[in-house]
């Protein structure tokens, strides 16, 4: 006896975007606070590149500055 299956739907998300590639940014500034706050949690963790869209290179920049930023007690 088969039995019945829910298809699951697909969300129609548009595809995100690397806001600093958009910008055309070659580098990202540990002293430049209000930007690396929009890439953390309210704890200080840094938002994956899936949540926020980030490419590679402008993701692992961002981890950098932000790392940079915490040992200069600048963000949480």
């Amino acid at each position: 006896m088969p039995v019945a299956r829910k298809k699951k739907r697909k969300k129609s998300t548009r595809p995100k975007t690397c806001k600093f590639c958009e910008d055309a940014i070659k580098h990202i500034d540990f002293k430049d606070v209000e930007t690396l706050r929009k890439y953390q949690t309210e704890k200080g963790k840094i938002h994956p590149r899936r949540a926020t869209g980030t490419c590679p290179n402008h993701q692992k920049m961002l981890a950098v500055a932000i790392k940079r930023a915490r040992e200069l007690s600048l963000v949480l």
